[in-house]
């Protein structure tokens, strides 16, 4: 049997489940993890639009944001090249602009909440990630199809995995970038 490097098991160790797409992840798993979260809840993402639909997402963050925990969302500019890039690839022209204008109506709610931050991006999104304290769902994102058809990682941050590191890593550079 040929022995791992520590890193190469660590980051083994810190894929949970591989979903065959977003939508078949359990319900109780998302509100577990938003419910779960005590320090911190990043999301990337260009609309996000499930989290509106399915999860009560506002009332979620004022009650996280409240006791405590920092929210970052990263949500896209729907006037950026990227998003018109992308709608047209996954054939939605419009559609894409269209969700995130709303979505980005429902964040200014947010305004003024202790602990929350919002800012749009124009970056070209490779994966959504939703980070829930050491927990993060890596949804990425295949040409041609929505990001809610696409496979998702549940990973774990465990020390010595890079995996997990490798994404939030990502997601900070972009939060730099952000308005």
């Amino acid at each position: 049997m040929v022995e791992l490097p520590v890193t190469q098991s660590a980051s083994q160790a810190e894929l949970l489940a591989m979903h065959p797409s977003r939508g078949s992840i359990p319900h109780e798993t998302w509100a577990q993890l938003m419910d779960g979260a005590r320090e911190a809840i990043d999301i990337l993402v260009h609309a996000g639009s499930f989290l509106f639909e399915q999860y009560d997402f506002l009332h979620v963050i004022r009650r996280k944001a409240s006791q405590g925990v920092r929210v970052r969302i990263l949500i896209g500019d729907e006037t950026s090249d990227a998003v018109a890039l992308r709608a047209e690839e996954e054939g939605t022209t419009g559609g894409l602009q269209g969700r995130i204008q709303l979505h980005r109506r429902y964040l200014r709610d947010l305004d003024g909440v202790p602990g929350v931050e919002v800012r749009a991006h124009g970056t070209t999104l490779y994966n959504s990630l939703f980070r829930f304290d050491q927990d993060l769902l890596v949804n990425g994102h295949a040409w041609g199809a929505p990001a809610g058809q696409s496979p998702v990682m549940h990973l774990r941050r465990v020390p010595g995995g890079r995996t997990w590191d490798h994404y939030m890593r990502s997601f900070e550079k972009v939060w730099g970038f952000g308005e």
